[in-house]
């Protein structure tokens, strides 16, 4: 996982403007019986309020002391209960099977190889109960976008420069400060490959939160698929 310890510090200003994805995994949660186990939890920004809508616990796991830090204190000003861990999603084990696990904010873009996607797909899989379900959303690669933003500095949300290395594909993110977050995108079959060898099915692909079916004009893969 390619995290810098120092983005925690402007986390809440880079994520601000992801709000769509919040009522769309709510939903999901609403629907669990069991378990509900959020990858890459963060600063708690989904989590609280699928705890909040649903009225249980939410385990949240993520590889950062600092994010886990702001999610509990995030949580216990809004009074829900999450059951924050530190760990690895490549190392996922939980004391009984999950109705729902879900990973928001291209977090699985973070993991830098097809073996560690695969590694972790096995272990949601795993994880899950019989007809339980694994969500997620993955930004589509546009090259005129990448074209547009390739070592230019960005100002918003937070003063950044993006850098493109097309042959391993991976964008390096780097903060004023120096700090460097890497992101590898994926292809639609690539993650369709991922769901068939982890032995899960594909319940519905999206092109956005509201659900509209993905198009050639979409700009992320949403997906949710089923044990």
């Amino acid at each position: 996982m390619t995290w810098d310890e120092e983005y925690a510090t402007v986390y809440e200003q880079w994520s601000a403007h992801m709000t769509a994805d919040v009522p769309f995994y709510v939903s999901l949660a609403g629907e669990a019986n069991g378990p509900i186990v959020e990858l890459a939890v963060g600063n708690g920004r989904v989590a609280i309020p699928v705890a909040s809508a649903t009225r249980r616990s939410v385990i949240g796991i993520d590889t950062s002391p600092e994010m886990l830090a702001q999610a509990r204190e995030r949580a216990a000003a809004a009074g829900v209960d999450l059951d924050l861990r530190l760990g690895d999603m490549r190392d996922l084990v939980l004391e009984e099977p999950a109705s729902l696990i879900y990973c928001p904010f291209r977090a699985l873009l973070h993991l830098p190889t097809w073996a560690d996607r695969r590694r972790t797909f096995d272990r949601v899989a795993a994880s899950l109960e019989p007809g339980g379900r694994f969500a997620w959303n993955a930004f589509i690669f546009d090259h005129r976008i990448a074209s547009s933003l390739d070592g230019q500095r960005q100002e918003a949300p937070v003063p950044h420069t993006m850098t493109y290395a097309s042959g391993d594909n991976r964008i390096d993110i780097t903060l004023d400060s120096g700090a460097m977050s890497s992101l590898w995108w994926a292809t639609r079959n690539e993650w369709l490959g991922l769901v068939e060898v982890a032995g899960l099915e594909v319940e519905a692909l999206y092109g956005d939160f509201d659900r509209t079916p993905l198009n050639d004009d979409s700009g992320e893969y949403v997906f949710v698929a089923r044990r």
